[in-house]
């Protein structure tokens, strides 16, 4: 058992209290983070005189060994070793000898781990932040092409009013930009180094903190040691942004999955991103939206397990807090990959424009547009509101829409209707007329696009 803390002990620690205790069969990923702080640390050592050049030097180039070791598989990090920090420093000694020793000169594990912590997370939140902006860019070309593509709108999963499908991605690139805004808030937000906080208490060590935190690219130190060391805000942060990232990836889902459906068939999916069954050879599964639906909760529950642990914790480190990590790492890799398989799966999915053209007919969309008309014609709105809903009745037991019906059976119902109702009912003309900001219009739209090119690729 390889321990950084065995001087106050007398006896071994119990295997199953060892294993129980142990943390390196998951903060093993925190291992290029880990060397990537230490070579920091021994620089800044260095500079202050706290070690030698020589020392600096010799745990430098140990480092680089460790490293390559690693990764080309002739070292293997084991559960030999307690945690990351332990493995390191002890292949270092192994290695070097005792200058190794001296790598952890006015450091505790405590500042370490949340070091550690801290730049695996600021990794993954640019990750993340990569990964939005092509799902964005892929919904910004879906949505320039589709400009004119008519579908109905919904509420309460009824047909409500025709819209284009540029107009309802749209209203997803609102979400995943809001979603990007989030994650660079949090980038700017979580950017402080806490190595230098010690255990909780700082050092006596006359340490330059403001140099390790430019070494690491970090705005600067923690202002407070306690909080340095005890602070998960941060993860808490970015557990939530993908908590709310992977909501709106699984309202897109189920919509993807309406939309497969044979009811629909508003889109085809392809192949690549589609299952069949071992049964009924004639299924194409929507399984990659399926999946990012079902994973939606996996990552609720990791931020939840970390509120639910730092709840109660008084300052300032607490073992608990090594809770931080397995439900977090799990919630980073199912986000990564339901956001990078849904970009696959959207920008391979094909759209049935004239099966959704043909649902706003059917589903009566333009029902207000009629009743605007009347309005326009002098009727008052509630009059009007009565007079289509009569309208519409009718058509539904008939089974056809209301421009199937004839100038002569619509003047039934208002003599103020004339030849001209037809212009003010077709489809495209109730979309195009609605240009207020953030309308479904054509030059709403076209404004709204300019928009986001301009923001977007600035």
């Amino acid at each position: 058992m390889a321990q950084l803390w065995g001087g106050r002990f007398t006896k071994e620690t119990e295997q199953e209290v060892y294993d129980f205790n142990a943390s390196i069969t998951f903060d093993k990923r925190l291992f290029e983070c880990d060397v990537r702080g230490s070579r920091a640390h021994v620089r800044m050592l260095a500079k202050q005189g706290i070690i030698t050049e020589k020392d600096c030097e010799d745990i430098l180039r140990g480092l680089d060994g460790i490293e390559a070791d690693v990764a080309s598989g002739k070292l293997e990090i084991t559960t030999r070793y307690e945690d990351v920090h332990s493995f390191v420093e002890a292949n270092l000694i192994d290695r070097i000898g005792d200058a190794g020793k001296k790598m952890h000169t006015g450091r505790s594990r405590n500042d370490q781990v949340a070091l550690d912590m801290r730049l695996f997370v600021r990794d993954h939140v640019e990750s993340t932040t990569e990964q939005l902006s092509a799902l964005l860019e892929t919904l910004l070309g879906m949505m320039k092409e589709n400009i004119d593509t008519i579908m109905p709108g919904f509420t309460h999963l009824q047909k409500a009013q025709p819209v284009t499908l540029a107009h309802h991605l749209g209203a997803y690139f609102e979400m995943f930009k809001r979603d990007r805004e989030r994650l660079l808030s949090i980038r700017e937000r979580m950017n402080y180094c806490p190595l230098g906080s010690g255990a909780l208490a700082g050092t006596t060590y006359p340490l330059d903190r403001e140099f390790v935190a430019g070494e690491l690219s970090f705005t600067g130190p923690c202002a407070n040691s306690m909080d340095g060391v005890s602070d998960r805000d941060y993860l808490l942060e970015y557990l939530s942004a993908l908590s709310i990232i992977m909501m709106h990836l699984s309202r897109f889902s189920e919509e993807i999955i309406i939309w497969n459906s044979n009811e629909y068939r508003f889109i085809d999916l392809d192949d690549g991103y589609s299952t069949g069954s071992s049964i009924m050879p004639q299924k194409k599964n929507p399984d990659i939206a399926e999946l990012v639906r079902g994973k939606t909760g996996r990552v609720y529950g990791a931020l939840m397990s970390l509120l639910t642990t730092m709840k109660g914790l008084p300052l300032a480190y607490n073992k608990d807090m090594q809770e931080d990590k397995e439900l977090s790492f799990d919630a980073m890799d199912t986000a990564s990959a339901c956001i990078r398989l849904f970009t696959g799966m959207l920008s391979t999915t094909t759209f049935n424009k004239e099966r959704m053209a043909d649902s706003c007919r059917g589903g009566f969309t333009n029902a207000t547009d009629l009743a605007d008309y009347l309005v326009g014609k002098g009727v008052p709105f509630r009059d009007a509101h009565g007079i289509v809903g009569r309208v519409v009745i009718e058509c539904s037991e008939r089974g056809i829409a209301i421009d199937d019906l004839k100038l002569d059976e619509l003047k039934k119902y208002s003599e103020l209707i004339d030849a001209d109702v037809f212009e003010a009912i077709d489809l495209k003309n109730c979309v195009d007329r609605r240009n207020t900001d953030g309308a479904p219009g054509r030059e709403a739209m076209e404004r709204l696009l300019q928009k986001y090119y301009k923001d977007f690729t600035n």
